[in-house]
């Protein structure tokens, strides 16, 4: 479906450029030339939905098909045509019907509790109600004109709210909350997942309770990280880091323990980046291209395309979300996502720490970053973990970011901006810029140039 995206838990760069990649090749950062490399590692998160929950899928999907024919009809003023046809179920004996489908009982336990969420509007989609009265019923918001579904949106503050332990994001993008920005406060940027998990943390610090939010996003976004909306993508993330910390370190100090602990003993932002060592003789070609500092150093970044969340190891939220404005706001792109939980493996139900899949789930992944797995791990909000985490991301990104190639096995680095006890965020000591590709790691907004588009497309 899409070129480039196929990987491993290793994440090679050139290793498998002549045989497992060599027809799947991507960077949108170089030129293709698969001959040099590297290419650009891919991670993302997935799910499949079994059961009676699926068949919200399939209502999603038919309602939104329905919606696209009106508008064609509308645009061509024809009828429909075979191509057209939807099949209901009902019509195809080899499918069953909802009332057929097989679902687990409370009792077993490995059942799971599922719930699909939309970011959608009554443009994209048949089925809201007419009236706007109705709205509130249906968990539905009411625009200018429009019926809004911000489920997704409502489901990440609800998980939030309710966290008790942790919480481990990966995506794609992490901005937002700018209503408390410290200047740009009316950028719209308005979604609460930023400012939910802040104060969270804040609430934690006055109860004296252990709590720590880990959260994985690209190292830039995908692209030229110098292009002028990449550079204001990553200003608007350092703006919503910069709130996120000082609305920490401010809860410490109200509590008195400033002199304890840190912001980032809370909160830790990390991106995904890797190295290969090779004796190999670069390719001649390598003087002309654009990748040839790469070519030198054997490194680049492990995208991260992920949209998910964990939370206390009983919850978790996979979709195609992205945490910014445009992907939550519901008016804008559509999109859908899965929450759900096990009954028997939650806190309430073991009174002790949850060991069902979501619990096996964030192992997993934190294996693959680290390149293995210590005891701590399992207890995330303890500070022995938060420290030691922080501590093996930071060797990492000395480990990427140094003149001396080496080998690396673990993946998981620091985010490349230097967070000191106030909260102030600011450019690591000698490294404002990500290493070979260039552009500013704090980002940079250039209003004269910004006018010329619509800004909001960024957010």
């Amino acid at each position: 479906m899409c070129n480039g995206r196929f990987d491993t838990p290793s994440h090679p760069l050139f290793t498998t450029l002549k045989t497992l990649h060599e027809d799947d090749f991507h960077n949108p950062n170089f030129l293709p030339n698969t001959e040099d490399g590297p290419r650009q590692p891919w991670h993302d998160l997935h799910s499949k939905i079994d059961g009676p929950a699926a068949y919200d899928l399939l209502a999603n999907f038919e309602e939104r098909w329905e919606k696209a024919l009106q508008k064609k009809h509308k645009i061509w003023k024809h009828g429909s045509s075979s191509d057209d046809a939807l099949l209901k179920i009902v019509m195809i004996p080899e499918i069953m019907e909802l009332s057929e489908a097989s679902s687990t009982d409370d009792s077993d336990p490995e059942s799971w509790h599922v719930q699909v969420f939309r970011s959608i509007d009554s443009t994209s989609v048949n089925g809201f109600p007419n009236n706007s009265k109705e709205d509130p019923g249906r968990n539905l918001r009411c625009g200018k004109n429009i019926h809004i579904d911000m489920s997704i949106h409502a489901a990440y503050v609800k998980a939030i709210r309710s966290a008790k332990h942790f919480i481990y994001i990966e995506n794609q993008y992490f901005l937002g909350s700018s209503f408390n920005w410290d200047s740009h406060k009316d950028l719209g940027a308005n979604n609460l997942i930023p400012m939910e998990i802040a104060l969270k943390i804040a609430s934690k610090i006055r109860a004296r309770e252990k709590f720590a939010a880990y959260i994985v996003i690209p190292m830039w976004p995908e692209g030229d990280p110098n292009d002028m909306f990449m550079q204001s993508i990553l200003y608007w993330q350092y703006k919503t880091m910069k709130m996120m910390y000082q609305t920490i370190y401010k809860a410490l100090v109200e509590a008195e323990l400033d002199d304890q602990y840190e912001p980032q003993d809370y909160l830790n932002f990390f991106c995904l980046g890797t190295r290969e060592a090779s004796k190999e003789i670069v390719s001649k070609h390598s003087s002309h291209n654009p990748s040839k500092k790469t070519l030198k150093s054997r490194r680049f970044m492990i995208y991260v395309h992920s949209k998910g969340m964990v939370v206390d190891d009983e919850f978790v939220l996979i979709g195609s979300a992205n945490i910014n404005q445009r992907s939550l706001e519901g008016s804008r792109d559509t999109e859908i996502a899965m929450g759900g939980y096990q009954l028997h493996h939650s806190w309430a139900k073991k009174g002790s720490r949850p060991r069902g899949q979501i619990f096996g789930y964030r192992m997993s992944l934190w294996a693959e970053h680290l390149g293995f797995l210590e005891k701590c791990f399992e207890e995330p909000e303890n500070m022995e973990c938060v420290r030691r985490v922080r501590h093996l991301s930071e060797g990492n990104w000395r480990q990427y970011a140094a003149e001396e190639v080496t080998e690396m096995t673990s993946h998981l680095l620091k985010y490349p901006v230097q967070v000191d006890r106030t909260g102030k965020v600011s450019s690591l000591p000698g490294c404002k810029t990500f290493p070979d590709v260039g552009g500013k790691i704090t980002g940079h907004v250039s209003w004269a140039g910004m006018k010329q588009y619509h800004l909001k497309i960024t957010l």
